[in-house]
């Protein structure tokens, strides 16, 4: 599929819901378990989308349609959310999330990219060159990723208790 940006916009504009129909109201065990060491939770994701919505996606795209003489991304920082989310609920890490994610995705509208502009680059800190639409494909591939990743810390945590199903829940061994 070739990318477009009204189609990836309409996954964009869903992650919110989808994460709030999941996660909204299951018991904490659920939303803090994750796959073991140095894995993330839920809960954990829901953070890093959030820094996402807020240092990644549209500054980057900002430093890639303004063609300054500094293109170059700043690193993002992937933990940002185990600190800073201590304390914090998840129904805060949600709302918060909605609030960021609609905001961009306005002002994303409000740009009208062309294709001339989605062909722009800026350079990433470990890829180098990329362009407007690979940054923008990678915000939905990411979001769907996390969704899966949500799920499938999840579905671990009933590895055990399927008992002789696990032959055919493929997720369980991912």
């Amino acid at each position: 599929m070739n990318f477009d940006l009204n189609e990836g916009m309409a996954v964009l504009e869903r992650t919110p819901d989808v994460l709030e129909r999941l996660l909204l109201g299951l018991p904490t065990a659920w939303l803090t378990s994750n796959e073991g060491q140095d894995t993330w939770s839920p809960f954990d994701v829901v953070g890093h989308l959030i820094t996402g919505e807020e240092t990644d996606w549209m500054a980057r795209l900002h430093i890639i349609l303004a063609q300054g003489e500094e293109r170059r991304f700043a690193r993002f920082d992937r933990f940002r959310q185990l600190e800073r989310d201590k304390g914090r609920s998840l129904e805060e890490l949600l709302a918060e999330f909605r609030r960021l994610r609609e905001r961009n995705l306005q002002e994303l509208r409000t740009l009208r990219l062309t294709e001339e502009q989605l062909r722009l680059t800026g350079e990433h800190p470990t890829f180098g060159t990329v362009t407007a639409e690979h940054l923008l494909s990678t915000w939905v591939a990411h979001d769907l990723g996390h969704l899966g990743q949500i799920a499938r810390v999840m579905a671990k945590q009933y590895r055990e208790a399927v008992g002789p199903w696990q032959e055919f829940l493929p997720i369980l061994h991912r």
